[in-house]
């Protein structure tokens, strides 16, 4: 991509309403336009690293045995009163809607209801289980504030897996097997070393549920961390029986912020019984359908990558999620060497953002720095044929390559 074909354009500031720093950077770089609290268009650039962040996620779903499907976003009320959740009093971040008849309708905040219910066509069997449909959709819940930028938002991306097992047991196999894609998906987002599996309440459905807690200052909530076994509890479990049945004490926990970029739930029953999904076992009897939820908002996870990661000159995108991985700037009257270096990268299959602008170099310098892809390329008079200065953004360190050198270091 050459930024003259970029119809956007970097800010030096944010809005004025605008308070997260994740949402700062991110307008002002050119990544999403905020459409009002908690609601943000992706532009080209955002939607590049929202495209990879859901990559990664769907070749860890797809690498467990996950179909993916694409659900609807409007539910009748109908399936949502038999499991009880239509109610604002039972799920209180409904949007509500209705059809020119009067029919009352909802925008999704989740999909356990309507995919049980879709389920039905296809589950009569044992030979039929287990089963792993996941989508990602935005989903919309009426949050009462949206002041995190993207890590809150009231329209949103999820990535949302549900199970369908056969027993309890095979249902516990698989809570394990999406455990650890769930520790791989972060791992390969670069924020595996501050990603916490943590232990969470269970509500009506289980002893506990386990959400994923990224260490962050902006975060929400409140974990008490063991970093040596890499468990953690949440503030609303973390008791005595809960301390002594995870084999830790509290003088070994580190109380940190932290944000939640995923959760895992068993379901059991609960959606099986009043949706009455079942099927037919060996031995001939009707028995219900055992399930679980499993969730990862790739909105939210772009958002705190954003923070996770900057620094007082902009963004700064580990490779797995940036737009592209090499920012290309020319100074000077040297095109004819800027376009061969250009088509010569994207030949060696390396994606490059090419500054072609006639902008002054500190101007491109500093939109690259804020744009934050993890190179910089820079080609000028100065100096010379073959010779390119090489920048890694994280760490500012330069140096001068020639164009074997440097394709080396980057393909």
């Amino acid at each position: 991509m050459r930024v003259s074909h970029l119809f956007t354009k970097t800010l030096k500031q944010a809005p004025a309403d605008e308070v997260a720093k994740n949402a700062q950077l991110l307008i002002r770089a050119g990544f999403v336009y905020k459409e009002m609290a908690g609601v943000y268009a992706y532009l080209p650039l955002g939607r590049l690293v929202l495209d990879n962040i859901i990559q990664v996620i769907r070749e860890e779903m797809d690498g467990i045995g996950g179909n993916e499907i694409s659900l609807t976003a409007l539910q009748s009320s109908e399936v949502w009163k038999t499991s009880g959740r239509w109610d604002d009093e039972v799920l209180d971040v409904w949007f509500k809607t209705k059809l020119a008849n009067g029919t009352e309708l909802g925008l999704a905040p989740t999909h356990e209801e309507p995919l049980t219910k879709l389920m039905k066509s296809y589950i009569q069997s044992y030979k039929d289980l287990p089963v792993y449909p996941y989508q990602f959709q935005i989903k919309f819940r009426n949050e009462l504030r949206s002041k995190s930028g993207l890590m809150r938002g009231r329209e949103f991306w999820m990535k949302d897996l549900y199970s369908f097992s056969r027993t309890q047991e095979e249902h516990d196999t698989f809570y394990e097997t999406i455990s650890q894609a769930y520790d791989r998906v972060y791992a390969r987002l670069g924020l595996g070393d501050v990603t916490f599996k943590t232990f969470a309440s269970g509500g009506s459905f289980a002893k506990f549920s386990h959400e994923y807690q990224t260490i962050s200052p902006v975060g929400e909530d409140i974990i008490y961390l063991h970093r040596e076994k890499k468990i953690a509890i949440n503030e609303e479990v973390y008791n005595d029986e809960v301390l002594a049945e995870l084999g830790v004490t509290r003088d070994e926990l580190e109380e940190v912020k932290a944000v939640e970029v995923g959760n895992i739930f068993t379901l059991g029953t609960r959606f099986s019984d009043p949706l009455d999904l079942s099927f037919t076992d060996e031995e001939g009897n009707r028995q219900k359908v055992i399930m679980g939820s499993y969730g990862i908002g790739p909105s939210r996870l772009m958002g705190l990558i954003a923070e996770h990661f900057a620094d007082d000159k902009g963004l700064v995108w580990p490779e797995a999620v940036a737009p592209y991985k090499v920012s290309l700037v020319s100074i000077g009257d040297i095109a004819d060497q800027a376009n061969e270096l250009y088509e010569t990268l994207q030949k060696s299959g390396v994606t490059v953002l090419f500054d072609d602008r006639n902008e002054r170099p500190g101007a491109k310098f500093a939109d690259a720095e804020l744009m934050g892809l993890p190179y910089r390329v820079t080609t000028s008079e100065r100096l010379g044929e073959n010779q390119y200065e090489f920048t890694v953004r994280a760490s500012g360190e330069t140096s001068v390559l020639t164009l074997d050198e440097l394709l080396a270091k980057l393909v």
